[in-house]
């Protein structure tokens, strides 16, 4: 996601209550902090060293004495060992869940697990604490929340990444069209046409955005199930050092539509 990377000063991963959808069908979303504070990095200050304004006064010295040195001996060849081996950490179900095709509820599912089911952890969610995993029954990857799987090793040295929603399948609806938005004081609420979608298809929409809460910078997932509620409205307030933004997909059961940027309003 633009511009977020570099103003990321910790990841501290908490999810919190959200606002209820302002109407049904029953809606999906997660809020994850990322900064809690609202004061920006400070700057580097930089130090100078004074520099002595007379030359300093040049004093003789004798001339060094040549002294004789043995050869060196020679000494054994170092013996060459091998790193050891990485392993990816290995984790079992705990319990029936589903696996998805992003790091939080609000993303499109991807396969039913059940208690028993084995694979490696691969990486790490960016904005969240979910873990991107290769289950030993399925053929691709997916994420799962930590709550739900049983990790032997140490997932703290596997890199974080974003997920890739344009790998998944494909869609042949496109982004949602005539994507607005305004503010009603601290709310937010972003509207869009419906795109009509065979019933058969039909997964609804999925927002991405970054908001400002009580000084929080904020990480938040949303979707709805299906293509008939095209309104939403999030709590969005000044006071963090990132501005807010966000973005739009159409979701359909093979997969994401490339993303419609939201005009966000500022505070």
């Amino acid at each position: 996601m633009k511009k977020v990377r570099f103003v990321l000063t910790l990841i501290a991963l908490a999810v919190s209550a959200c606002n209820a959808p302002l109407t049904a069908p029953p809606p999906t979303e997660t809020a994850v902090v990322l900064a809690a504070t609202s004061a920006p990095l400070p700057s580097a200050t930089a130090t100078f060293t004074s520099v002595p304004t007379s030359a300093p006064t040049a004093t003789q010295t004798s001339a060094p004495t040549a002294t004789q040195t043995s050869a060196p001996t020679n000494t054994a060849e170092p013996t060459a060992t091998s790193a050891p081996e990485f392993s990816f950490p290995a984790v079992t179900v705990n319990k029936q869940a589903h696996c998805r095709y992003g790091p939080a509820v609000a993303y499109l599912h991807a396969a039913d697990l059940f208690v028993g089911d084995t694979g490696t952890v691969r990486n790490r969610a960016l904005y969240s604490n979910w873990l991107y995993v290769k289950f030993d029954k399925l053929n691709y990857f997916c994420w799962v929340a930590p709550s739900v799987v049983d990790v032997v090793g140490d997932v703290g040295a596997l890199n974080r990444i974003e997920p890739n929603l344009q790998s998944v399948g494909s869609n042949m609806y496109g982004p949602p069209k005539n994507v607005r938005a305004y503010r009603n004081g601290d709310q937010v609420v972003v509207s869009w046409d419906q795109m009509q979608m065979t019933e058969d298809k039909d997964r609804g929409y999925l927002i991405e955005a970054f908001v400002c809460q009580g000084g929080a910078y904020i990480w938040w997932t949303f979707s709805y199930p299906d293509q008939f509620t095209t309104t939403y409205s999030v709590k969005d307030e000044a006071g963090c050092a990132s501005p807010s933004y966000g973005r739009i997909y159409t979701v359909e059961k093979h997969g994401f539509s490339q993303p419609a940027e939201i005009p966000w309003p500022p505070p």
